[in-house]
This record gives structure tokens, sequence and C-alpha cells, in this order.
């Protein structure tokens, strides 16, 4: 009895686990992504009409004027929609970046570069510490733009396919420390510039004489890649892997790299191959070192996004594997000609064709939401009722994450997301003592943690086609229910985490502070 009870026990499906199957189960029932954004480009349009001929007071701080909402369904707008479709299309910025930095990915990976490199790697990494290892990579890859999205989050799958344990578990853990700890750094990047110079014009609303520091949250980021390190780790090994060793491969796993001893000609390949990549590091690193150097913008700053060494950046990671890739296939022999380096570029094309076909309508839907402004209107009016609310200091903060949160399911954009709110946040927040710095910190907290969890994401569609490599019928449902645990557990962890580190005084950044005024 005792003993059947205790069988009856062990079978039952824990709550958060029939919780996150109730969302799968649901979400897998939606219609193809690319359906999803074809069907919402379509309710864009019908809404956009619609809301056109109302007349809104909320002011949009991009124009100073009151916000209005275009009407898609005019016969100019759809003529445009037709001429301009192409344009849109080729237009995308994410499909280019997955393109051409997949490209230079082929050849390293069928050449077996990148198979050796991971064995050698594998040897080293213990297997307890696969996790936060992977989870930071991911962190630390957001210097490099969009590489991440191209480059960790395949290959985190493939490492956990090695190493014996679930590749979907890879792949979950390094979305989340792409895209989910997206404000978590510790080394400068691009977006810290670009976003204080909106937080700085904001706050010049207020005080036509303040100036924020690029670095103003540097301290705060760098100390939340820890904790979300940490957080991440526990979630992945405790609540996501559980969970998915119960989902069997169907995929074909035919075509992922054997890790089985490393030969001589493998072990030298990869050293001269790799060697020739750092040789083109070198000289990248001496042609950007000089003031006067061409990598550098105007102002002579390499980590600002107008700088050329920004722009190249996709460029750069096609290079960087393209290189040792060829150098490695000719020395060991998996490449005899130029034409099976070709051949390696041909099938790295074939597993994109599927986003390639949601990149389509995935650039109609975006192209659509932004030319009506519902996007904008979204944003506006919400942060215009947080304003009404007048709640404690404490406590708006935490509004404000939670808001950018819900605003970050539709408008995806990290920088027009804050062109539109730090306006009407930093001025607002200042008036209540709160500095233009915390209020920034707070922006990026609520930015990152539902970056995980909205299939209007752009990359949202590739990591589906990453997961359906290892189990074919992936769906946005399994994506979101694979990704929620760590969306709810970034939003309310971070969140303590702000309002820990603020109680304690610990500084935010350079030049930054908690108080105004």
């Amino acid at each position: 009895m005792s003993s059947s009870n205790t069988d009856a026990q062990t079978q039952k499906v824990k709550p958060i686990d029939k919780f996150l199957n109730g969302i799968e189960y649901v979400g897998n029932k939606l219609p193809d992504p690319a359906m999803i954004f074809l069907f919402s480009m379509l309710l864009i349009w019908v809404l956009s009409a619609i809301f056109s001929n109302y007349t809104f007071s909320a002011i949009d701080p991009r124009t100073g004027e009151a916000i209005v909402v275009n009407n898609l369904l005019t016969g100019d707008s759809l003529a445009a929609f037709l001429a301009n479709m192409v344009k849109t299309f080729t237009g995308f910025a994410p499909l280019g970046v997955v393109l051409v930095a997949m490209l230079g990915v082929g050849v390293a990976e069928h050449s077996g570069y990148i198979n050796t490199g991971l064995k050698l790697m594998l040897k080293r990494t213990p297997k307890a510490l696969l996790t936060p290892c992977v989870i930071l990579i991911a962190i630390v890859s957001h210097t490099a733009t969009d590489a991440g999205y191209v480059l960790v989050i395949p290959l985190a799958g493939v490492i956990f396919y090695a190493m014996g344990r679930h590749p979907l578990v890879g792949i979950a853990a390094a979305f989340a420390g792409v895209s989910g700890g997206f404000s978590a750094n510790f080394i400068p990047s691009g977006i810290d510039p670009l976003l204080q110079s909106f937080t700085q014009s904001a706050a010049q609303i207020i005080d036509p004489t303040i100036e924020v520091n690029p670095l103003n949250n540097w301290y705060f980021t760098s100390a939340s890649s820890l904790f979300i390190v940490l957080l991440g780790w526990y979630i992945t090994d405790k609540i996501i892997e559980p969970r998915l060793n119960k989902v069997a491969l169907d995929g074909d796993t035919d075509d992922l790299p054997s890790f089985d001893q490393i030969t001589d000609t493998e072990r030298k390949g990869f050293y001269i191959a790799s060697a020739v990549m750092l040789a083109g590091l070198a000289l990248l690193a001496y042609a950007a070192w000089g003031e006067s150097s061409p990598l550098r913008s105007k102002e002579g700053s390499l980590t600002d996004f107008k700088a050329p060494l920004m722009q190249s950046i996709v460029p750069i990671i096609f290079l960087v594997f393209w290189i040792p890739g060829a150098v490695y296939g000719f020395v060991v022999g998996t490449f005899k000609s130029s034409k099976d380096m070709i051949d390696a570029m041909t099938k790295a094309m074939h597993g994109m064709a599927y986003y390639v076909v949601m990149a389509f309508f995935c650039a109609l839907f975006i192209a659509a939401f932004s030319q009506s402004n519902l996007g904008a209107l979204l944003a506006i009016e919400g942060a215009e009722v947080l304003k009404a609310m007048q709640l404690p200091s404490a406590v708006t903060v935490v509004g404000i994450i939670f808001l950018t949160g819900f605003v970050n399911l539709f408008v995806g954009s990290s920088s027009a997301k804050w062109a539109l709110l730090g306006p009407i946040f930093v001025p607002m927040l200042m008036q209540l003592g709160i500095s233009p710095d915390l209020t920034q910190a707070a922006y990026r907290i609520g930015d990152s943690s539902s970056n995980i969890i909205t299939p209007l994401m752009p990359y949202f569609p590739l990591v589906v086609v990453y997961c359906q490599k290892y189990v074919k019928n992936t769906g946005i449902g399994t994506l979101i229910a694979l990704m929620i645990p760590y969306s709810i557990a970034f939003m309310i962890g971070w969140t303590l985490f702000l309002l820990a580190y603020w109680g304690l005084g610990i500084q935010l950044g350079l030049q930054a502070s908690y108080t105004y005024g």
C-alpha cells in the first residue's frame, strides 16, 4: 500500500511542469511562425485603420507633437507596401547578419575546424561547470552585437549533445544568456553610449546642463553578469534539464560533429588555423590602435555604433570563421579544392531556408508595426498611466521595469524603445529625485528579461530552427515554455538585485548617482 502510494506520488506531474506543458500545448497549437507574422501584419493594418480615426493627447517625444496612428489600409499605403516589399525584406537587418555569419561558420563547421576546437575545449571543461560557462560566454557575446544568436546558441546545443546532455538544455541556457541577460555584461559595448545618448537628451529636458557618462551603468551591469550566470545556472540544471530529459531526440543528428579522439593531423591543422586567425585579429587590433585609425568614429571611439569597427562586426565574424576553416580544411584534407569550400558554404545555407521564409514575413510585420505608430502609442500611454499613479520611488522603479518588460513584447529594439520611453521616464523620475542613471538601469532590466518569450523578437524564429534540428516538432510554444522560467526569474530576481544594490549604495557606474537634485 505504502509502496503503491509512493509510486503514485512519483508519477505525479509537478505543478511547474503542468504549467509549462500547458503553455507548450497552447503555444504549439498556434499557426506556423511565418503565418503568425502574416496574420499579425494584417491585424496591424486593421487596427491602424480603426485607431487612425481617434485623436490622442499623448505627445510623441520624437516629434514633440501629439502622436498620430497612421492608416495602413489607404490606397497610398498599400501601394507603398507593394512597392517597398522587396526592399523591406532585403533591408531586414537580422537576415543579413545571420546569412553572412553562417557562410563563414559553414566553412569552419564542415571543414572540421569547429569539431576539433570543441573536442579540445570539452577535454578541459568540467561537465559540472558547463552550464555557467555557456551562460557566461553568451553574456560576453553581446560585445559583438548579434554574434551570440548565430554562434553561441547553436554551438551550445552541439556542446551539450557531445557531453551527453540534452542539446535543447544548452540552447535554452545560451538563449537566456544572450537575450535574457542582454543588459548584463562586464565588457562595455556599443549599446552603452547608444542608450546614454537618449538618456542625456531626455534628462536635458529638465536640466539643460546635465551630462550622463556613457558607462553610467557599467558597475551594475558587471555585477549583474555574475548574478545572471548564477541564477541561470540554477534554473537550467534544476528546472529546465529535468523537464527536457523526458523529451526524446528525433532530429537529424547524423551530421553533428563526432567527438572521438583527436588525430595528430587534426591537432596540427587546428593549431595552424588558429594561429592564422590570431594573426588576423592581431592585425585588426593594430589597425584599430591608432587615434587616426579609419576603424574609429569621427570622435575617435571604437565602441560607438557609428564606428566602422562596430559596423564591421558581422563581416569580421565571417572572416574569423571562414579563414581558419579554409586553412584547417586544406591542411587536414577535408577540402581538396575550392569547390569543396563552396559546397560547405552551400550546405550552411540549406539549414537557413526555413529561417529566410520566416524572416520575409517577420520583416513585413515589423515594418507595418513601426509605420502604424501603434507600438509608440502603446509605450507612451503606458508610461503616462504609470506617471499618473504617483507611486513611491522604489515602487515606481519597479513599475518601470515591469512596464518596459511588457512593452518589450511588442517593440523589440532596445534603442527604439528607449527613444520613446526615455523622454517620459527620465524627466518624470528626475522630478521625484531619482537620477537618470538609476532610471536607465531599471529600463535595461525590463528590456532584457522578456526578450526570450516574445515570438516578435526577430531572432526568436531562428532559435526555433536550432531546436528543430534535435526535436522536429519544436514550435513556438515549446520555446516559450522553455524560456518562461528564465524570464520570470530574471524579471523578479534582477529587480530585487537592483533594489538591494541601490539599498547598499553601491555605485552604478562612472560618474553615476541614485538621486537628482
